[in-house]
């Protein structure tokens, strides 16, 4: 019997609504439960909350002041394709990429590093 099991990740931003915005777009999915303070998004394969935090300053990557404390890894079938739509929805390219054949390294509107991964590319 498993003790805990993952319920939900949630993202810390100064923005909810439009973090969420971002989210539903770039995942196809909905808004599930939406407050000032924090968002829901529910897409296949799990959920993501934004909460609003005072003060959020965005996590430096790959190192820095303010490690990421975590990041998504979202599974494509076209990095080019993939990337490109996230830009247009608001995100942005990291200025570390170690392993663009593989993987791309981008940060949210809110500056959250998430990787675009195409796992049938050699390591």
């Amino acid at each position: 019997m498993a003790f805990a099991r993952l319920a939900l990740t949630v993202l810390d931003c100064d923005d909810p609504a439009s973090l969420a915005a971002f989210w539903v777009a770039l995942l196809n999915g909905e808004i599930a439960h939406s407050t000032d303070d924090v968002v829901l998004v529910k897409a296949e394969g799990g959920s993501l909350a934004m909460t609003r935090v005072a003060d959020y300053q965005p996590p430096t990557w790959p190192d820095g002041p303010r490690p990421k404390q975590i990041h998504l890894d979202l599974a494509v079938d076209d990095l080019d394709a993939a990337e490109a739509e996230a830009i247009r929805l608001g995100a942005r390219r990291a200025d570390t990429q170690p392993g663009p054949h593989r993987w791309r390294v981008l940060l949210d509107p809110a500056g959250h590093p998430f990787c675009l991964c195409d796992w049938s590319q050699p390591a």
